[in-house]
């Protein structure tokens, strides 16, 4: 009998399409990892976070983790790698939401609804400068599945976009695309810098300042990939010295983000609580994936989806 674990709520409908799909196999709906090394557990389902190294080798039948998310930096993940553990992910889910709110805070900064939404508070009829989307260029750090959404949309209105990757091969939603190593010469032409990248040994701290300094002081940073893209204090800099005109942030280096932090009031700083992949259908998409996979499982054979190679950590 194959043991799955699954350590986050789902609706029930969903626990019975699952259980009438797979009777061969045995569901554990509790929501939590604890006790997890009494069950025998042989395929986890879980967000991440709460695979800590302990409670992995409490897992003595474990052979699969299955990741509710896209990122996997919270996992021990050398531990898995040890055990050669298969570890997959839902990688390509978050592209819908992700890439509308990217888009969502792009056009409201452009057509300045923040400060219609204002002067509608203070009763202020007063007309504003606004701007358009169409002839200006964007810098996507990380054009993967949701980079190369977000990359689609943003040419629908006319914008022209450069995928900045690891290898700088080709991807789908970008005019162009080139590697880290040329990010220094291509900053200073972009109006919008936008990072969706993973957290890896590759991506970590992979901006500092002097890349903000390169940025067009009417440029809009955006991180909607990982806090430690960049040390906040950074952002910070320059955001108060005018080398940059706004950023739009989701994630952050400590979340939440610490009331003391100089983000909360800045005016030319939107503070997202890492919300920007959200959706109605989120559980519903990262079960499609796993029952996929599940499929290549019971049967023995076949290419799993969104295998997680350890080494890289993507």
């Amino acid at each position: 009998m194959t043991n799955v674990l699954i350590t986050f709520p789902i609706k029930e409908k969903f626990r019975q399409e699952l259980t009438g799909k797979f009777p061969q196999v045995h569901f554990d709906f509790s929501d939590s990892i604890e006790g997890a090394g009494d069950k025998k557990v042989t395929i986890l389902v879980t967000y991440g976070s709460d695979l800590t190294e302990e409670i992995l080798e409490q897992l003595t039948d474990l052979k699969w983790v299955m990741v509710a998310s896209a990122g996997v930096d919270k996992m021990p993940l050398e531990k898995l790698g040890e055990r050669a553990i298969l570890v997959t992910n839902v990688s390509g889910i978050h592209k819908t939401p992700m890439a509308e709110s990217v888009l969502a805070h792009i056009l409201s900064l452009n057509r300045a609804l923040p400060l219609i939404h204002e002067q509608q508070k203070q009763k202020v009829w007063e007309k504003m400068k606004s701007s358009e989307l169409r002839g200006s260029k964007a810098l996507i750090l990380g054009p993967g599945a949701i980079g190369g959404e977000i990359g689609r949309l943003l040419q629908a209105f006319g914008v022209y976009t450069i995928g900045c990757s690891r290898s700088g091969s080709v991807h789908d939603g970008m005019d162009e695309d080139i590697s880290f190593d040329y990010i220094t010469e291509r900053l200073p032409e972009a109006d919008y810098v936008i990072s969706v990248l993973p957290s890896t040994r590759e991506t970590r701290w992979i901006l500092d300042r002097s890349h903000f300094q390169q940025m067009k002081e009417t440029s809009v940073f955006l991180n909607f990939g990982r806090g430690d893209l960049v040390k906040e204090q950074v952002i910070v800099d320059a955001l108060q010295q005018g080398e940059i005109a706004h950023a739009v942030l989701d994630v952050f280096e400590k979340e939440p983000l610490p009331l003391g932090s100089p983000l909360w009031e800045l005016g030319n700083c939107t503070v997202s609580p890492h919300v920007s992949a959200l959706s109605a259908k989120y559980v519903e998409r990262a079960l499609e994936i796993f029952e996929e996979n599940l499929q290549v499982w019971l049967k023995g054979n076949g290419e799993f989806k969104n295998v997680i190679e350890i080494e890289r950590g993507y």
